[in-house]
């Protein structure tokens, strides 16, 4: 039996570890099917580990599935022709013969099926070890390492353009857009739903291409952070760390595209704990003091602001006379103690950062993605 496997595949180039395993494999796989003929199919023990250790070893050293699963078939036709002719020199035969081979037939669809499942299990590990030795590279690349990258296959001298999405199948998504837009793509997958990823090329993206395609056909269950376009090494981090900066306003908006151009103000306060909280404690707080806890004031600010610092236009938007309007902006400057016309950017920041919540501790965890 061991000489009929051998000879299905060449073992002499294959890895030592898992040569030497054949012959103990061999075995444990006729102790196996001897066994059911013993005990009979119900109870019968479950495949032997050594064998569904062999099927690890064979998806570690390269031996493809169907070679495995034609070594069993081999082990076991030998097997049975055997079982056979031992069974008619004992005058078996008849109903108790075909007993006894559709218990080695049933043993053996268990078999295949359990070493099937072990080598399939084993490559799914493989693949997600190769994943994270991809990520733990590129990791390393962005911290500044010296890394050899050549087999990430992605030429860091050229432009490139970051982009960090969340979602259901968004490794596909971007996938099918870095082909649309015919750029060079490096992907990582951070966990099940997170992709960091860049396009690259010798020519900087087309932005207008890359909007036109993301307004056309990006689905709305995947979240997209975008850096800015760059060149160099240099640019490949920076354009990260901007898209990495964006990704808590595009998580707060819960879909659709955010680009870092468009928010990097607030990006950047985002990430300054002491601004976020001075901030709020200089502006927020002090109107949160009003019976409503402050809703009419931040309500009339945020139109006020909108409007462009209009108070008609503001008061045309919210409904109000513009009396009404001048006379809750005019609380607002008392309980701040300061005049709009000083500390307005101030207030306007501190409006939209409240729309994020939290300290900038909490929102860094939402971005470790």
């Amino acid at each position: 039996m061991t000489t009929r496997i051998h000879a299905v595949s060449d073992p002499i180039a294959l890895d030592p570890t898992y040569v030497e395993g054949l012959r103990a494999a061999v075995t444990a796989a006729v102790d196996y099917g001897l066994a059911a003929i013993e005990l009979g199919e119900e109870r019968s023990p479950p495949p032997p580990p050594i064998l569904l250790a062999q099927a690890r070893l064979a998806a570690r050293a390269g031996v493809g599935l169907d070679t495995v699963l034609r070594r069993y078939f081999a082990g076991h036709a030998l097997l049975g022709d055997f079982l056979i002719e031992e069974a008619e020199s004992s005058g078996l035969k008849g109903p108790a013969l075909q007993v006894l081979l559709r218990t080695q037939a049933s043993l053996f669809d268990r078999l295949v099926e359990a070493v099937s499942e072990e080598y399939g299990r084993e490559e799914d590990t493989r693949a997600a070890g190769s994943g994270q030795r991809r990520l733990e590279q590129v990791e390393r690349l962005l911290a500044g390492e010296l890394v050899d990258a050549s087999g990430l296959g992605y030429d860091f001298e050229g432009h490139h353009l970051a982009l960090i999405a969340i979602g259901d199948g968004a490794a596909e998504t971007v996938r099918d857009l870095a082909c649309a837009l015919d750029r060079c793509l490096l992907s990582v997958r951070r966990d099940e739903t997170t992709v960091w990823a860049w396009f690259g090329g010798r020519r900087a993206a087309d932005l207008e291409e890359l909007g036109r395609l993301l307004s056309a056909g990006w689905p709305a269950e995947v979240i997209l952070s975008l850096g800015e376009p760059a060149h160099g090494l240099a640019g490949w981090r920076l354009s990260h760390r901007q898209a990495r900066a964006t990704l808590p306003i595009a998580l707060r908006k819960g879909e659709g595209i955010t680009r870092y151009g468009d928010v990097a103000l607030l990006a950047s306060m985002l990430q300054d704990d002491l601004l976020a909280s001075s901030l709020r404690e200089l502006y927020l707080k002090p109107l949160e003091r009003d019976r409503d806890g402050g809703e009419a004031a931040r309500e009339t600010l945020h139109a006020y602001f909108a409007a462009g610092r209009n108070a008609s236009s503001a008061a045309a938007a919210l409904g109000m006379s513009r009396q009404a309007v001048a006379k809750r902006l005019h609380a607002v400057e008392q309980r701040l103690e300061r005049s709009l016309g000083v500390c307005s950017m101030e207030l306007e920041a501190a409006l939209h950062l409240d729309r994020f919540g939290g300290s900038a501790t909490a929102r860094h965890s939402m971005v470790d993605n």
